[in-house]
């Protein structure tokens, strides 16, 4: 299980670098990156969605 939550927070490392890119393109060109933007709250959303999934995985086991 220590895997799967490794890459939880990857999730989080790629939401940075994805709105660090769309930043520094705003800031280069003044136009909007969206696809940077989506894929951002996409990693972020990925991070809460695995990270409760895998709370709700542990419950299940311990209970046993």
């Amino acid at each position: 299980m220590k895997f799967s939550k490794f890459f939880q927070y990857a999730y989080l490392i790629f939401a940075i670098l994805f709105f660090y890119d769309a930043f520094t393109k705003y800031n280069n060109t003044r136009e909007v990156a969206v696809a940077q933007l989506l894929l951002g709250v996409l990693a972020i959303f990925m991070f809460f969605f695995k990270r409760k999934f895998s709370k709700k995985f542990d419950d299940r086991n311990n209970s046993k």
